[in-house]
């Protein structure tokens, strides 16, 4: 009979942002959850093709990647930091009524009722190079990536190298050596 040890993590991740706080992630997500959100990401991303220049990026494709890489990130994190970092506010009379984590359910509440009503953006700001980290990161740490730092004793031995030894010549026939020539 076999037996084998597997650690589940149980303390949240902490991105620390400095100033701006702290962001928790959950301790460990379902593989389904993080792919599938993962995979509209990537389909965001697809849609802005092979271009690079950002001047040259269709502004709407470029916002719906944005939103894509944060409601992914929102939905690794504790609720306290997801309800931080991504909040719409439904605005009426002046007061806050209601939030929430996405645009089309905050302006779906906001048509339910009468008056004047707005939604405002609260979200939590970042840098895009600071988002674009913490898409890696998490990408590290739930996709797999999140490797041992000391070498397995399961691990595979290291392959053999291709072909065998050279005996050819050099093809330069002079020393190379400078020892002895004195500077110019």
């Amino acid at each position: 009979m076999a037996t084998r040890d597997f650690t589940v993590r149980t303390e949240n991740h902490v991105a620390n942002l400095g100033e701006l706080g702290k962001l928790e992630f959950v301790p460990e997500v379902f593989g389904d959850e993080f792919l599938d959100g993962y995979s509209k990401v990537q389909d965001a991303q697809k849609a802005l093709g092979e271009e690079t220049d950002l001047t040259k990026m269709d502004p709407a494709v470029l916002r719906g990647v944005y939103g894509s890489m944060r409601e992914f990130l929102a939905s690794l994190m504790t609720s306290e930091s997801a309800d931080r970092f991504l909040r719409f506010e439904v605005i009426k009379g002046g007061k806050p009524v209601a939030h929430f984590r996405t645009r089309a359910e905050a302006d779906e509440h906001a048509a339910e009722l009468t008056g004047t009503v707005r939604v405002e953006d609260k979200s939590m700001r970042l840098p895009d190079r600071v988002l674009m980290e913490l898409l890696e990161w998490t990408t590290e740490l739930y996709g797999g990536g999140d490797r041992p730092t000391t070498p397995s004793s399961g691990s595979s031995r290291a392959s053999r190298r291709a072909g065998t030894p050279g005996k050819g010549s050099s093809r330069s026939k002079g020393s190379t050596s400078t020892a002895g020539r004195s500077a110019r």
